[in-house]
């Protein structure tokens, strides 16, 4: 699971940093451990990234049989809060699904972002749920 969330992050943290946003998009691990990006295209150009979502895990559901773990990753706003997030969704075909967010604001000049401090909650099990 550390490997999925350690090839997830860098990319999103990479795209808001030279695009201020990213599309979701999700990475898969093989089941000799090897990791690929996963992408989603919803029939346009701008898709609401529900619908992006939305292909992505129809995607991992389909090849599930080929991997052992994926994660998937979207911008979020935190529930209650005044803050941006990145969001990881772990899930191992052994049953662990976890929810991962990395809060993050763009700074003013220089166009990076600083991070907050990640936090971590139980999942959905949306890939591997049979």
């Amino acid at each position: 699971m550390d490997t999925l969330l350690n090839a997830a992050l860098p990319f999103a943290q990479q795209q808001l940093v030279e695009h201020g946003e990213f599309f979701p998009y999700g990475v898969a691990m093989k089941r000799d451990g090897r990791t690929g990006m996963v992408a989603g295209y919803a029939g346009t150009e701008r898709p609401p990234s529900t619908e992006v979502l939305d292909v992505i895990y129809e995607g991992l559901r389909s090849k599930a049989d080929e991997n052992r773990g994926a994660a998937v990753v979207a911008d979020v706003r935190l529930r209650g809060e005044e803050t941006d997030a990145i969001q990881v969704e772990v899930e191992h075909r052994d049953g662990i699904a976890l929810k991962i967010f990395l809060p993050y604001r763009k700074q003013r000049f220089g166009g990076g972002i600083e991070t907050g401090e990640m936090r971590t909650e139980a999942g959905e099990r949306r890939i591997w749920s049979r």
